[in-house]
């Protein structure tokens, strides 16, 4: 083997260790895999308590805590984007606005700007925020359809479609 395959083998190994711990590491924030969702209501962004029963149980879900301010949740929005392109009829899409130096008025401003493709809820009480154990803005939880927690993790690069995919499988 020559020095230039030892460095190449040798780069390809730390990337792929690197990018193992990602999504280990994406597994554990929050809630456990595999534990029963949460089954709470939040409040719209007309103040309406909208209850999670209406998705959860009854079919796949991808809940995205986010907020305008932060730039991981703009950076992972074209995925989040790209996921509801592809799983959009089979999988109920929330993004829930965890409202810390957020308001309403604000928010509309920011949905009507870049058109998220998710039905958006404001956390205005921290009920889902304390109820789904929310390490941070963009931090994504994938139910599947007896909801159970199939995915959690946070970031601009989350894996997020081997679950999707798993979740929506027949």
């Amino acid at each position: 083997m020559t020095l230039r395959q030892i460095v190449r083998s040798a780069s390809l190994a730390a990337v792929l260790a690197v990018s193992a711990s990602a999504a280990a590491l994406a597994q554990e924030e929050g809630l456990a895999v595999g534990t029963r969702a949460p089954v709470i209501s939040v409040h719209d962004l007309d103040g309406k308590l909208v209850d999670l029963g209406m998705w959860i149980g009854k079919r796949p879900v991808f809940l995205e805590f986010w907020a305008t301010w932060c730039e991981q949740c703009a950076a992972l929005l074209p995925r989040v984007k790209a996921a509801h392109a592809e799983f959009g009829d089979k999988v109920a899409f929330v993004g829930v606005n965890v409202s810390v130096n957020q308001t309403p008025a604000r928010v509309r401003r920011y949905l009507a700007e870049h058109n998220p493709p998710f039905r958006t809820l404001y956390d205005d009480q921290g009920t889902s925020a304390r109820a789904y154990e929310v390490p941070a803005t963009s931090y994504v939880v994938i139910l599947d359809r007896t909801g159970r927690i199939a995915y959690t993790g946070s970031g601009s690069d989350q894996p997020f479609d081997a679950a999707l995919r798993k979740v929506t499988a027949p």
